[in-house]
C-alpha cells in the first residue's frame, strides 16, 4: 500500500511549506500531496485554504493577493516558532525539491470553490518545463478539471470525493479514470465494493495504524497521512 505525505510531512512541519516538503523528500515513501491555488497575478502557489488566515499571519483570499504579497507572509510560526519565516511556496519551488527524487507528486487543484481558469494548463506546462510530467497525479473536487488533465494533457487524474450518492465506479469511467481519492469514513464504508469494481482507492487522511491496517486488508492502493515517517515504520 502506497504512502503519500499529506501536504508534505505536515504532522511535524508546517503544512505545504518547503520544510515540510524537504522532510517528505528525504523519506522512502511513494509520494507527496499538495494543494494549488492561483494568486491574483496568476502564479501557481501551494496552500490548502482559499484564505491565508489559518496558516499564515495574514488575512484574505489567496486569489486577491499577488505572489509578492503572499511571499511576505509567515506560513510557519502558527506551527511552531522554529518555523518562523517559512513562506508560501510556488509550485515551481516544490517541484524543484522533488526533481531528483523518485516521489510521485499529487497536485490537488483547489478549483472547486473558485474556478481559476487556466490552472490545469499552467500545471501541465510547468511540469513539462521541469521534467516532472511523468511523476504527476492531478486530483480535484472539480472533476471537470480532472477530466481535462486526463483528456487534454495526458496526465493521470484522480477524483476527490468525501461522499457521493451515485455509482462511483461508473461515474469515474465518465471522467476517464479508475483512481479515486476518498475520505476515510467513506472509504471504510464503500472502499471494498469499489475495489471489487476495479477502482484504485486512495484514502485521506489516515493517521492511525488501525485504520491503515483495515484499508490494507480491503486492498486500498494507498493512503495520505500527516505522519509519513511514523506510518511507514508502523506499516513495515
Amino acid at each position: 500500500m502506497e504512502i503519500f505525505a499529506h501536504r508534505g510531512s505536515s504532522g511535524t512541519h508546517p503544512e505545504n511549506t518547503l520544510p515540510a516538503f524537504r522532510e517528505a523528500a528525504a523519506l522512502p515513501v511513494h509520494g507527496v500531496e499538495l494543494d494549488v491555488h492561483l494568486s491574483k497575478d496568476g502564479e501557481l502557489v501551494v496552500i490548502h485554504d482559499e484564505k491565508v488566515n489559518r496558516t499564515t499571519n495574514g488575512k484574505g483570499y489567496v486569489k486577491d493577493m499577488t505572489l509578492a504579497e503572499l511571499k511576505q507572509l509567515d506560513a510557519g510560526s502558527w506551527k511552531a516558532g522554529e518555523w518562523a519565516g517559512a513562506a508560501i511556496p510556488t509550485l515551481a519551488e516544490v517541484f524543484r525539491v522533488f526533481q531528483n527524487s523518485p516521489h510521485i507528486v499529487n497536485v490537488e487543484l483547489k478549483t472547486d470553490i473558485f474556478p481559476y481558469p487556466g490552472a490545469v494548463e499552467q500545471v501541465a506546462k510547468l511540469a513539462a518545463e521541469q521534467g516532472m510530467e511523468n511523476r504527476l497525479v492531478i486530483s480535484s473536487f472539480n472533476h471537470l478539471d480532472v477530466q481535462a488533465a486526463i483528456a487534454q494533457h495526458n496526465m493521470p487524474g484522480a477524483i476527490l470525493a468525501s461522499n457521493i450518492l451515485v455509482d462511483m465506479a461508473a461515474y469515474a469511467d465518465t471522467v476517464g479514470t479508475k483512481r479515486l481519492h476518498l475520505s476515510l469514513p467513506f472509504a471504510l464504508r464503500h472502499g471494498a465494493e469499489l475495489i471489487r469494481k476495479g477502482c484504485e482507492v486512495y484514502v485521506y487522511t489516515v493517521n492511525r495504524l488501525d485504520y491503515a491496517e483495515q484499508l490494507r486488508q480491503i486492498g486500498a492502493a494507498g493512503i495520505f497521512t500527516d505522519y509519513p515517517e511514523k506510518m511507514l515504520e508502523e506499516l513495515s
